[in-house]
């Protein structure tokens, strides 16, 4: 029974040291760790490349010119990220557009070319990023991306024809016309704050004469370049289109994990070192009936006469076996000084309103040579191991001040038993107050 009870102290009190030591841990580890993250929301780019009217969506003539020429072209942009995955940009580009070989009622026209100078163009685009969804990264080192948007740019397109070319040569002169770019590419993560920009745009023109021939079909071209994006925010801080929530939280869950197992490691430490020093702690190595806690005089030989502190008494009285007879006055005077019997709040300290009664049950043992059993019990309120240790204590500390007034020690016993007999229901204050009490039993 009493190697169960105190089984059970051991665990309920150690886990409450362990929740306890975890909780401070961890309070400060994971309020650091999920404090407002900042990124770096704003970035320019820099680009060149090729231009062309070819694109994946001519028709089998190819458009109004059936061979294209490649040209530089140049550009730029601003971008401010909205969310990981979403971004605005502010796109512009210069440079010449070119073909040779005009297709005319369906005959390719030999010696005749056309070419568009691009005056200025800008754009509004959104930009999507698709890499920022990685489960195990959360800076993204390769981030493909989509564009859309619309443009409006000036242009003005020189023909030369030759033959039968029904359009005459010379220039259109600078016209200006909307467009829609629509783009995709893919960037390559150098750094925090740096990107190398891969990306492929189709610009559909809202005209006709983007080439100088008018037609039935509206003109497009493409843009193929290459860049570099620098983003602009606080040093050391990632961009928020590489981020990956997801993995964020995965990583941070992980982080969690690892401190959870780490806290339980330490607690089952504590646990067995607080079992072994309470096993030595309670334990009697000089079987005198003292706790090896409460022992002042520790390793007194067998059979020693002992007062309450485990120290020899010095003079021994004899100790003659004779039948015990307990008188209704002998339990009157007990009673009394159970009822009169205080201690200060939650503490083994008995106050000194209950010594004249004790006092009478002092002088009663010396008188009748009476041995007493002192129980302590508590209520359910507060750890088992608590209640344990304060209802073992206060047994003793009446003990000790009975001794101290002449009572033989060694036919003392006192024994906390904490909530585990209780007389009344813990459910209300009047049973709990039932509840805490020492019990005295002579024989």
């Amino acid at each position: 029974m009493n190697s169960r009870i105190t089984k059970s102290v051991l665990v309920l009190s150690l886990v409450g040291l362990s929740t306890s030591l975890f909780a401070q841990n961890m309070n400060s580890d994971t309020t650091k760790r999920f404090d407002k993250k900042d990124f770096r929301t704003w970035s320019i780019g820099l680009n060149g490349g090729m231009l062309t009217h070819y694109t994946p969506f001519n028709n089998r003539a190819n458009g109004d010119f059936s061979t294209p020429q490649e040209s530089w072209g140049y550009g730029g942009y601003i971008k401010k990220q909205i969310l990981p995955g979403f971004g605005i940009q502010a796109d512009f580009l210069a440079g010449k557009v070119k073909g040779l070989r005009a297709n005319i009622d369906g005959t390719t026209q030999q010696n005749t070319s056309f070419e568009t100078r691009i005056d200025w163009s800008a754009a509004v685009s959104g930009n999507f990023t698709i890499a920022n969804m990685s489960l195990n990264h959360k800076r993204s080192v390769l981030s493909p991306y989509l564009t859309a948007g619309a443009g409006y740019m000036s242009s003005s397109a020189k023909t030369n024809a030759v033959g039968t070319l029904t359009t005459p040569a010379g220039s259109t002169g600078y016209g200006e016309h909307w467009f829609i770019p629509v783009g995709a590419g893919l960037k390559f993560g150098l750094s925090k704050g740096v990107n190398l920009d891969l990306g492929y745009t189709v610009n559909f023109m809202k005209t006709n004469n983007f080439d100088g021939v008018q037609s039935a079909a509206n003109d497009k071209f493409t843009y193929a370049h290459a860049g570099v994006e620098i983003a602009i925010g606080k040093r050391g801080t990632s961009q928020l289109q590489n981020f990956s929530a997801i993995a964020a939280v995965r990583e941070e869950s992980a982080a969690e994990s690892s401190e959870l197992r780490r806290a339980l490691s330490t607690s089952e430490q504590n646990r067995l070192r607080d079992q072994e020093q309470y096993a030595k702690d309670m334990g009697d190595e000089d079987g005198d009936g003292v706790a090896n806690k409460f022992d002042k005089c520790p390793g007194t030989p067998a059979n020693t006469v002992v007062d309450g502190a485990g120290c020899p008494l010095r003079t021994q009285k004899q100790i003659i076996k004779e039948k015990v007879i307990v008188t209704a006055e002998d339990r009157r005077v007990v009673d009394e000084a159970i009822r009169n019997l205080e201690f200060d709040l939650s503490k083994a300290t008995i106050r000194a309103t209950s010594y004249n009664t004790l006092n009478r049950v002092a002088a009663l043992l010396v008188e009748k040579n009476f041995s007493l059993k002192l129980a302590g019990h508590t209520d359910n309120t507060g750890s088992m191991a608590l209640n344990l240790r304060l209802s073992k204590d206060r047994a003793e500390a009446i003990k000790t001040y009975l001794v101290s007034q002449g009572a033989n020690a060694s036919r003392i016993e006192a024994t906390g038993y904490g909530p585990n007999q209780p007389i009344a229901s813990n459910k209300t204050a009047a049973g709990r107050q039932k509840n805490r009490r020492v019990e005295f039993s002579l024989f």
